[in-house]
C-alpha cells in the first residue's frame, strides 16, 4: 500500500539521516525507479526531501526536518480515528481531549495520507450497544474516572434494589460491556464490579493509594465475566443428543453453558447418540433454550424438564395438526 510506504520512507529518512535509492529499494522491497517517484509525492506533499547526485550521494532529508508522526504508519493513523470511540471518550469526560488529538494527528500527515485518514472517519462508525439497548444514565461517570487517572480512593453512594449503600473504594479500572460501563475497584481487600449507572453520588476522599503492580484489568475482567457466567448456571438437564447436530447447541446463545455442556460430552453409541449434561439457569429458562434442537435431543432428567417440552410439543402438534 503506497500510503504506508510513504510514511515507511520518511522514517527511514529520518532515522538515517540519508540513504541511496538501492538501499531504500532494498528496504522497502520496491524498485529504485519506485522509490524516485516516492520521493517526488513526498516532495510534493510539503516534506522537505532531495536528491543528491554522484558518489556519495542519495536521498536525502534537509538537516533538522522532524515528522511529527514518528512512528506511526497510515494503517495506525486508521485505527486511531477507528478506535476514537466519540461516546466512550464523552462519557469519561475526554471528548473534547480525543478530538484535539484526532486534529493534531491529521494536521501532522502529509495531505495524500489525511485524506484516507478521514476517509475512514467517514465511512465507519462503531456503535457498541446492541439493539433495542437504551445507554446507561451515568452521571457520576466523569468524576469517576479522573479519579482513576489520579489514582485517588473515592466515596461512593452505591443503589442496592432496596436502598443506597455507601462504599469507600480504590478505582482500578473501567469497563464498557456492550454499552453499559463497569468500574472495577478495590474495596478493603476484596476487588469487586460496581455498574456505573447505579453509582449515585462519587466524592474524591482527599487520599490517594498506591495501585497494585500486579493488577491486569482484562485478565481480572475475563476471570470475575467467567466466573459470573458459571455462577448463574444453577440447574442441569441430564440429555441425550445425536452428536451430528451438536452444532445447534449454539442456538442456546449462552457459551459459557454450551462450553459446559461440549466438556461433559460421553462417546457416541452405535447410532451416533451421546450423552451430554447441559447446564442453565433455570428449569424454564432450558425448556425454551432446548427446543430449537427438537427431534435431536432427549432430555433423561429432571423430569421437570422432560414433563414441560412433552406439553410444549403436544401443544404444538395439536395447533399444526391438520383438521378432521
Amino acid at each position: 500500500m503506497r500510503a504506508s510506504r510513504l510514511v515507511r520512507l520518511l522514517l527511514s529518512l529520518q532515522a538515517s539521516g540519508g540513504s541511496t535509492a538501492g538501499a531504500l529499494a532494498r528496504e522497502l522491497e520496491v524498485s529504485t525507479r519506485t522509490v524516485y517517484r516516492d520521493v517526488e509525492a513526498l516532495s510534493e506533499a510539503g516534506v522537505p526531501v532531495y536528491c543528491e547526485p554522484g558518489r556519495g550521494g542519495g536521498v536525502r532529508l534537509i538537516d533538522g526536518y522532524r515528522t511529527r508522526l514518528t512512528g506511526l504508519t497510515s494503517d495506525e493513523a486508521d485505527a486511531v480515528l477507528l478506535a476514537g470511540l466519540p461516546g466512550a471518550a464523552a462519557d469519561l469526560g475526554l471528548g473534547t481531549v480525543l478530538a484535539t488529538a484526532q486534529l493534531k494527528m491529521l494536521a501532522a500527515l502529509p495531505p495524500e495520507l489525511r485524506g484516507r485518514a478521514t476517509r475512514i472517519a467517514d465511512r465507519v462508525h462503531i456503535d457498541m450497544p446492541g439493539w433495542f439497548h437504551r445507554p446507561d444514565d451515568t452521571p457520576a461517570l466523569a468524576t469517576v474516572a479522573d479519579a482513576l487517572w489520579h489514582d485517588r480512593r473515592l466515596a461512593l453512594g452505591y443503589r442496592r434494589p432496596d436502598r443506597v449503600v455507601d462504599r469507600t473504594v480504590d478505582p482500578l479500572g473501567l469497563v464498557l460491556k456492550a454499552g453499559t460501563w463497569y468500574l472495577v475497584a478495590r474495596e478493603s481487600a476484596d476487588i469487586r464490579s460496581y455498574r456505573a449507572s447505579r453509582i449515585v453520588t462519587a466524592a474524591p476522599t482527599g487520599e490517594t493509594f498506591i495501585r497494585p503492580a500486579d493488577f491486569d484489568l482484562s485478565a481480572h475482567w475475563r476471570a470475575a465475566a467467567d466466573d459470573f457466567a458459571r455462577s448463574i448456571l444453577r440447574v442441569r438437564a441430564h440429555c441425550r443428543i445425536a452428536t451430528a447436530h451438536l452444532g445447534l447447541l449454539r442456538l442456546m446463545n449462552d457459551p459459557a453453558a454450551v462450553t459446559e455442556a461440549l466438556a461433559s460430552l460421553g462417546p457416541p453409541d452405535a447410532d451416533g447418540w451421546a450423552e451430554i449434561t447441559i447446564p442453565g439457569e433455570s428449569v424454564d429458562i432450558l425448556t425454551h433454550a432446548l427446543l430449537p434442537l427438537g427431534q435431536h435431543l432427549e432430555v433423561l432428567a429432571p423430569e421437570r424438564l422432560r414433563t414441560d417440552l412433552a406439553a410444549i410439543a403436544d401443544a404444538m402438534a395439536a395447533r399444526y395438526r391438520p383438521p378432521g
